[in-house]
């Protein structure tokens, strides 16, 4: 899959506001400058815009009465809620599109994806690109609930995505070549195979399981680096796949 320059630069700035605003350095309230973001972030203006929407679609971000985004305030515990509410969501969808049944012709546009996911990680063990692995996981995500015959299911979890962290695209990592990252993105890619093999085989409960325990690879790492400090915060740590 090619992508083009820009679309390359908004995710890179992308990550990077996000970064700042879970570490506190954006805290809640605080308006963003598309101009100033562009000079900080040594980027043109349409990639920050780019990256502001997408941040705005992810719930980090609100957009002004008068224009632009601010920063969206939220809690440790709303991260929680958002995690945990997407992946009983996603786990019904799943459940919903094995029992119906997916024909061939959705199923093979996944597997080729899980193929390009799999040609994302780095040689030898090194780290993938986590920007077109983000990219891809959130195509992934989008196909796999696109199975579910309810509109009312697939409606509120695009609804549960604009919340805090709830998009499964939302990665944030404070060390991108660590050794956890690695095993949590290879848990979270078998955890996609066997979700579309489940959901091929028509075991709508098993689908319905791995979509929950899915969703929670980013509830476990939020939770083990909370014990780390007195005072849980959303800055910490936190990977959502």
């Amino acid at each position: 899959m090619t992508e083009s320059r820009g679309s390359t630069h908004a995710k890179r700035a992308a990550y990077d506001l996000r970064q700042r605003i879970v570490k506190g350095e954006m805290p809640g309230g605080t308006r963003l400058y598309e101009v100033a973001l562009a000079e900080e972030l040594e980027v043109s203006r349409t990639p920050v815009r780019e990256a502001m929407s997408r941040l705005a679609e992810e719930g980090l971000l609100e957009r002004a009465k008068g224009g632009g985004f601010v920063v969206r305030s939220f809690t440790y515990a709303d991260v929680i809620d958002a995690i945990e509410l997407r992946g009983v969501l996603e786990g019904t969808a799943l459940r919903l599109a094995a029992e119906a049944g997916a024909p061939d012709e959705k199923l093979e546009p996944l597997k080729a994806l899980l193929c390009e996911i799999d040609a994302s990680f780095g040689a030898d063990g090194a780290p993938p690109n986590l920007e077109l692995y983000a990219g891809l996981n959130g195509e992934f995500h989008d196909l796999i609930v696109g199975l579910c015959p309810s509109h009312i299911v697939r409606s509120e979890l695009e609804r549960v995505k604009s919340l805090p962290f709830a998009s499964p695209s939302a990665f944030v990592f404070r060390n991108r070549q660590s050794k956890a990252m690695m095993e949590s993105l290879v848990i979270a890619q078998a955890q996609h195979r066997a979700m579309v093999a489940a959901v091929e085989g028509r075991e709508g409960a098993r689908a319905e399981a791995l979509a929950r325990e899915h969703a929670r690879i980013a509830r476990q790492n939020l939770e083990k680096k909370a014990l780390d400090n007195a005072e849980p915060d959303p800055a910490l740590a936190l990977i959502v796949d």
